[in-house]
């Protein structure tokens, strides 16, 4: 029964991966998207035989950066470098790299999902609707009409953080640090970060991982039948 459990392994392990590249793909026209993945790993079972089953997995989120398209639009934003975005979420502070704003009809500066966008202190960023054009710098500075409103948070988080989702944002399990040094990060006004996900890559991975689980499929049919077999074999004639 062995053969038959590890082909299950396999089986349950290739469809989380099936369904995590469906994810992507279905996302890979979603602005600031950050593809997921999937480490897999075999593991030794606790009989002391030296059989080996597939992990479950572990999910983390790729950050490499996605390319940066042009809209003209004064409330569009992308990041620069490995900056994230602030904003306030009902699970709490969350980053995301999706730069689409828009103003409230009281001036509150918000996410295309209606989320608060925080300044590097925290705080709700308002603007004035009737004040005039809104000009972001690199650094994140709000101006309009030649005065300063406010500044866009801009956040690094930790490499060996374990970033969990919500919505289009990611949640970090440690603090997010505040940018002081513009050199290498800032935003860039009238533009947007595309998705991050590479479609032809996506699919070439999911053709594979639809045959890996097919012949998972056809190992477990075998070991079903191999296990018939042997009752029929064994079983006591009458």
């Amino acid at each position: 029964m062995t053969s038959l459990y590890v082909a299950l392994s396999a089986q349950m392990a290739t469809e989380r991966r099936m369904a995590t590249i469906a994810n992507n793909v279905a996302n890979m026209n979603t602005p600031g998207f950050r593809a997921e993945e999937i480490r897999f790993e075999d593991v030794l079972s606790g009989a002391g035989d030296g059989t080996r089953f597939v992990s479950s997995g572990q999910t983390y989120t790729s950050l490499r950066a996605g390319p940066v398209v042009q809209t003209g639009n004064a409330f569009d934003v992308a990041p620069q470098g490995d900056a994230w975005f602030g904003i306030q979420t009902p699970a709490g502070t969350a980053y995301t790299r999706d730069g689409r704003f828009h103003l409230s009809e009281t001036g509150q500066l918000l996410t295309v999902e209606n989320h608060p966008v925080l300044d590097a202190g925290g705080t709700e960023l308002m603007l004035d609707p009737g004040a005039g054009e809104v000009h972001i710098a690199a650094d994140g500075a709000i101006s309009q009409g030649g005065n300063r409103l406010g500044s866009l948070g801009l956040f690094t988080l930790a490499a060996d953080a374990k970033l969990s989702r919500y919505g289009g944002a990611v949640i970090p399990d440690k603090p997010a640090e505040p940018v002081q040094d513009f050199t290498s990060l800032g935003v860039r006004q009238g533009y947007i970060e595309g998705s991050n996900v590479d479609p032809v890559t996506e699919m070439t991975r999911l053709i594979n991982v639809q045959r890996a689980f097919e012949m998972a499929s056809q190992a477990v049919q075998q070991g079903e039948d191999s296990t018939a077999e042997a009752i029929r074999t064994l079983a006591p004639s009458s």
